[in-house]
């Protein structure tokens, strides 16, 4: 379905004078070209009047014209003898100048000779461009100026080429580069534009596209080199391969009548199966390139005549082919200078009812589809609209190019920040002006050339005889084939209603003469000029307040917004200046925009949020707008709630006045009053007024929706109020536990802002000195639900006792403690043990924390975490337990108890070690544990015999097991005979001794223990041990025996 409206895109008409009947125009570069016999007149449409720029004679009668804007030149197709020829005319504004030369030459023969000679001459000039098939038609890259031919079994590409002949002299000319030889399918009309190629026939629409191809890689079926003369097959083979292709039967004697291909859509590698290929042929100079180029099939579109839409088999043919790139402005110039591709392709074709329109680039979609309301001739596609002509009518269509752009152009489109209207949106004529005798269209900028030309008698008329002898004919030749088959026309309706159309081929047909009628005249050349982008925004916003008014939920009020709205984007999207106007009417339009989807209870409302982001309008602003608008009978749309939640719930709402905020909750408690709690907890909401928020909250309790959520707002609210009978009595309806899960559902409650600018609220403030607890868990609780970071939770503990001296806060040790407990992520697990580690090396360090009590001693750690360890039995020897313990003393116990435990990595702790000295026994123990996770054992047995050798038999039994059981007599062993000789018998040493030959005696044979002993030894200290280690041998070798012996037997 088209919308059609009655607006006005046409700002004014002008009609051109020409001294003869034009026969072709076109227009490009500011200029319209007019084509009157064998003469070309330019005029210059920019300027009022269309004043002439020049005129100038083709070499022969010009069939087919068209205009480059890269290097401005105008290449025809010329008829002479019944000859085609295809020339460039390049230069052509120095035509202007009367009497100025005209140079005649032939593609890549620069013209060097004397009239180069001295001083530059501006001159035209005439390339000739010699082919080796008739040109059928031919189009322009609009990107780089190249040529595309199209010929009747081949493509020719020429490059244009800049020949610099002097410093002052520069000459365009061209270069033939590639050969597209095209095997089932002749082309009526090519397309050209960034390496896309599209041919059109009656019926067929095909795009490729030439595209780098990886080297190495396996080739597609596609050759890249030089055509061999066997290819080329004679002409009947290949009018039967065309048939055969277009399911045609190939038999000739059956011309009467044809069966006609089904209706066909192949979207990108799939149409490479359209039964057409290519093979290339690089004929340019630089050929190397050529190797890692191929074809690419993008497109394949196959129609069938539809008898149903008003047009006979005659008239079923397809029509202008368009290739239409889109450029963004930050794009736009370097894309042009250096050959990128431009930000969306697309093509166009149209049956004489129907239009369509396809996105290229990255997928390949059906954009638009148009449905005509009369039968079309011609159409031009531009950035913003569509321009269709008919018999007697120019129809101006939206498009939807700047909805595809948007959103290749910002990955932010279609989310709650940003929204376009989406690219399916049905399309609407906003204009059908009337002509007569309409011919032919183009389109420059701001302009619409129009072509008419009126005739006295109606060719249908004169027609129509002709095609009622010939329907006759085709009558009697199906009902003749249906009766030799067996069938009876008048047997069933559906062979009658069969015979009663046109199923002829068009070689049946009436011949139509191509010849102008002597009846012929009043023909007119109009350049429309189009009105501002800003005027027909203003004039369709004018528009839709008439379907506003009489249903503001119609749908053609918000398709007209959306229409304007696209209007500006692709203005804003294309155009290079920046226009403040053009902004501030963009963001207009998003508010107009969203207050119709505000308005709507569909599933478009939540559109309204990301409207209203992009329309600039604060929160203030957009409920003022929409309590305007409110209909007290239907209450706020859902699109204006979901807008208000969404912003106050995000934080991206300004702090409201104390009167906009009491608006915020009186629209509340009508529309959703459940949501009330968290509007209240919103810190935009701090200026509202207490006792109104209050009653707000009381009413919604009273009516039985109570929870945990809503006693915690009240609560709070009565803390501001400083009624702190009415907060103990809120929270003390329910327990600890239920309301951390209160604070998951609104943590506003507790905190405000996000990152470093987070703020503790006045309920924070209270449970920090009555309910640390409670305060702690819920903070913990709100960072394992991914409701604030790591990093946040410590800001705000920070911000909460900013009135402490020292640099970490208990409440934020205390936090990260609990956290460390209830924690599965193992970054955030050794993040908290770097961080908790240092806070305990500092606090051994400085030893001023008396009065500051943890939540959590060091047992509670060691019995509910599993990354703090139970304390190693030489660690209690060197800092022994101690009842009623000071606080220092229990950072200690748990900087000891996370290095016994498995989880903290010691090298990564290793710098802090550094503040903490070894000289007493609280830092020796952190030093050794230290050394002992790393390996150093022998260094550790050397600091404890020095400083604590009662732990040594200890720290022995603990640490030299498995592979360093043989440190007891490689290291500890001579270690303690040497303290012997220097300090004497010491008790403790010689204690230690004993218990190290104990367990000597029992690892070592006699022979291995009699060679460790000293030689300066007493032998009655020693003996006893070598006693013990004999016998024990002696009873495991007899053991041994004995197993042998039963084994025997």
């Amino acid at each position: 379905m088209v919308h059609v409206y009655n607006c006005h895109p046409f700002a004014s008409q002008h009609i051109v004078s020409t001294e003869q009947e034009p026969g072709l125009v076109c227009c490009g570069g500011g200029a319209l070209f007019v084509v009157c016999g064998c003469r070309i007149e330019a005029y210059d449409v920019r300027q009022d009047g269309c004043p002439l720029i020049c005129r100038f004679s083709s070499v022969s009668s010009v069939r087919s014209i068209r205009h480059s804007g890269a290097g401005d030149y105008l290449v025809t197709i010329e008829e002479k003898n019944g000859a085609m020829y295809l020339r460039a005319y390049t230069n052509w504004r120095y035509q202007a100048v009367e009497k100025t030369r005209v140079g005649v030459r032939l593609l890549g023969h620069l013209l060097r000779g004397a009239s180069f000679r001295g001083a530059p001459k501006e001159q035209m000039e005439i390339i000739e461009i010699p082919l080796f098939e008739p040109p059928l038609c031919m189009a322009c890259c609009p990107l780089t100026g190249d040529l595309l031919v199209g010929c009747a079994k081949s493509l020719v590409v020429f490059s244009l080429k800049h020949q610099k002949l002097s410093e002052q002299l520069s000459l365009l000319d061209f270069e033939r580069v590639l050969i597209l030889h095209v095997q089932g399918l002749s082309p009526s009309q090519v397309a050209f534009c960034a390496g896309f190629v599209a041919l059109q026939t009656e019926l067929e629409v095909l795009v490729v596209k030439l595209t780098q191809q990886q080297k190495n890689t396996p080739d597609t079926g596609h050759h890249h080199v030089l055509l061999p003369d066997d290819i080329i097959t004679d002409a009947a083979s290949d009018e039967d391969a065309e048939m055969k292709k277009d399911g045609f039967s190939p038999l000739h004697e059956q011309e009467d009548f044809f069966m006609f291909p089904k209706h066909q859509e192949m979207l990108g590698s799939e149409a490479q199966d359209c039964g057409t290929s290519f093979l290339l042929e690089w004929t340019g100079i630089e050929v190397e390139r050529s190797e890692d180029m191929s074809i690419c099939y993008v497109l394949y579109r196959r129609f069938a005549p539809d008898f149903f839409q008003g047009c006979s088999v005659e008239e079923t043919h397809l029509h202008s082919l368009q290739l239409h790139p889109m450029f963004t402005v930050t794009q736009e110039e370097s894309i042009i200078s250096k050959g990128e591709e431009p930000t969306c392709m697309f093509v166009f074709f149209s049956l004489p009812n129907t239009g369509y329109m396809y996105s290229l680039k990255d997928s390949v979609e059906l954009v638009s589809t148009y449905q005509y309301p009369e039968k079309t001739h011609q159409a031009v596609l531009s950035n913003q609209f569509l321009y269709v002509i008919t018999r007697n009518a120019l129809q101006c269509f939206t498009v939807r190019c700047s909805a595809v752009a948007a959103r290749v152009n910002d990955p932010y489109i279609d989310t709650t920040m940003k929204a376009c209207p989406p690219i399916t949106m049905e399309v609407c004529a906003l204009r059908i002006q009337l002509f007569i005798g309409l011919k032919a269209v183009c389109h420059d900028g701001n302009h619409i050339v129009l072509l008419t030309a009126a005739d006295v008698d109606n060719r249908e008329d004169v027609e129509r005889p002709a095609r009622k002898n010939t329907e006759s004919r085709e009558h009697k030749t199906l009902t003749g084939i249906l009766v030799a088959v067996g069938l009876e026309p008048s047997s069933t309706a559906a062979l009658e209603n069969l015979l009663s159309r046109s199923l002829l081929s068009r070689k049946t047909s009436v011949c139509k003469s191509t010849e102008p009628t002597d009846s012929g005249h009043g023909w007119n050349l109009y350049v429309i000029t189009c009105v501002s982008t800003l005027q027909l925004y203003q004039e369709i916003v004018e528009y839709s307040k008439r379907y506003e008014q009489s249903s503001p939920l119609s749908q053609s009020c918000v398709h007209l917004l959306s229409e304007a709205h696209l209007l500006l984007r692709s203005a804003l999207l294309t155009q290079q200046d920046y226009e403040p106007h053009l902004q501030q009417a963009f963001q207009e339009s998003c508010a107009h925009l969203a207050d119709c989807f505000s308005r709507l209870d569909k599933k478009d409302c939540h559109l309204a949020l990301p409207y209203y982001n992009i329309s600039g309008l604060s929160v203030t602003d957009v409920v003022q707008r929409n309590m305007a608008m409110c209909n007290f009978s239907s209450g706020y749309g859902r699109g204006f709630l979901f807008y208000l939640k969404h912003s106050l719930y995000e934080g991206t709402v300004e702090e409201l006045n104390e009167g906009m905020a009491n608006k915020v909750l009186e629209i509340f408690s009508v529309a959703e009053p459940t949501e009330l709690p968290h509007v209240v907890s919103n810190p935009s909401m701090l200026r509202a007024n207490p006792d109104c928020a209050m009653t707000h909250l009381r009413q919604l309790d009273i009516s039985g929706t109570s929870s945990i959520t809503l006693s915690l707002s009240i609560a709070s609210l009565a803390l501001r109020k400083g009624d702190l009978h009415t907060y103990r009595q809120q929270m003390d309806r329910h327990a600890e536990m239920l309301q951390v899960y209160g604070f998951l559902e609104e943590p506003k409650l507790l905190l405000h802002g996000r990152g470093k600018a987070v703020v503790p609220t006045v309920l924070a403030q209270h449970l920090r000195d009555t309910q640390e607890g409670l305060l702690v868990a819920a903070v913990v609780a709100l960072h394992e639900n991914r409701q604030i970071r790591l990093e946040e939770a410590d800001f705000f503990f920070q911000e909460l006792c900013k009135d402490e001296i020292q640099r970490a806060p208990q409440l934020l040790l205390d936090f990260w403690e609990a956290l460390l407990v209830a924690s599965a992520n193992e970054s955030i697990i050794q993040e908290l043990l770097f961080h908790l580690v240092s806070v305990y090396i500092d606090r051994l360090t400085c030893r001023d924390l008396s009065g500051v009590k943890a939540l959590k001693t060091a047992d509670d750690l060691i019995n509910s975490c599993c990354h703090y360890g139970m304390l190693y039995p030489w660690v209690s020897i060197l800092t022994p337990v101690q009842f009623g313990i000071a606080h220092d003393q229990q950072d200690l116990h748990k900087l000891q108890s996370l290095l016994c435990g498995p989880t903290l990595e010691v090298s990564s702790i290793l710098p802090l070690l550094e503040k903490l000295s070894d000289r007493d026994n609280t830092g020796l123990s952190v030093h050794v544990l230290c050394a002992t996770k790393l390996g150093q054992h022998e260094g550790s047995i050397n600091k404890l015999l020095e400083r604590c050798p009662q732990a040594i038999i200890s720290y022995a039994k603990h640490e030299l097991q498995n592979e360093k059981l043989c440190l007891w007599w490689q290291k500890l062993f001579p270690e303690l005979c040497e303290r012997i000789r220097r300090t004497g018998n010491d008790t403790t040493i010689l204690s230690a001794l004993r218990d190290v030959l104990a367990v000597v005696a029992i690892e070592l044979n006699p022979l291995e223990f009699l060679d460790l002993l000293p030689d300066d030894g007493t032998a009655q200290f020693f003996l006893p041990h070598l006693l013990e280690c004999s016998q024990r041998n002696l009873l495991i070798a007899l053991y041994q025996n004995i197993t042998c012996l039963d084994v025997w037997e």
